[in-house]
């Protein structure tokens, strides 16, 4: 019998960008995109059902969003395998951060959480 997959058996990269011609200083509007991409390095496939992301801006003001899959969708990922997509985030200050848990089930119908690391939103001048 395999063994259940875990949240070690799924890794989460992200790469954020600043999107210059979307946002705006003066009505404190910064916009970024962020490009996701999981892996499943365990033996079963494992099907993305819901996520949570935990939204800080530069002043401290906490977002949380939950909701179903991810840009409409709930894929499973095969052992092996990658499913990448790209989605954004608003923010009232030119640096802030995100980090979350992709709520997962695998096929043996064990639910587990996978980790999204704390990455950077940040506008280009906002770091030095």
């Amino acid at each position: 019998m395999q063994a259940n997959i875990t949240s070690t058996d799924i890794a989460v990269h992200v790469i954020s960008e600043y999107i210059p011609d979307q946002s705006n200083a003066a009505e404190h509007r910064f916009v970024f995109a962020y490009h996701v991409r999981i892996e499943n390095h365990g033996r079963l496939p494992a099907q993305l059902l819901s996520r949570h992301w935990i939204i800080t801006d530069g002043n401290q003001k906490v977002q949380e969003v939950k909701g179903e899959g991810v840009i409409g969708e709930q894929p499973t990922i095969m052992p092996g395998e990658t499913f990448e997509y790209s989605s954004g985030a608003v923010l009232q200050t030119p640096v802030g951060s995100m980090k979350g848990s992709y709520q997962m089930v695998d096929a043996t119908g064990t639910t587990f959480d996978a980790p999204i690391p704390i990455f950077t939103l940040a506008s280009p001048t906002a770091l030095h």
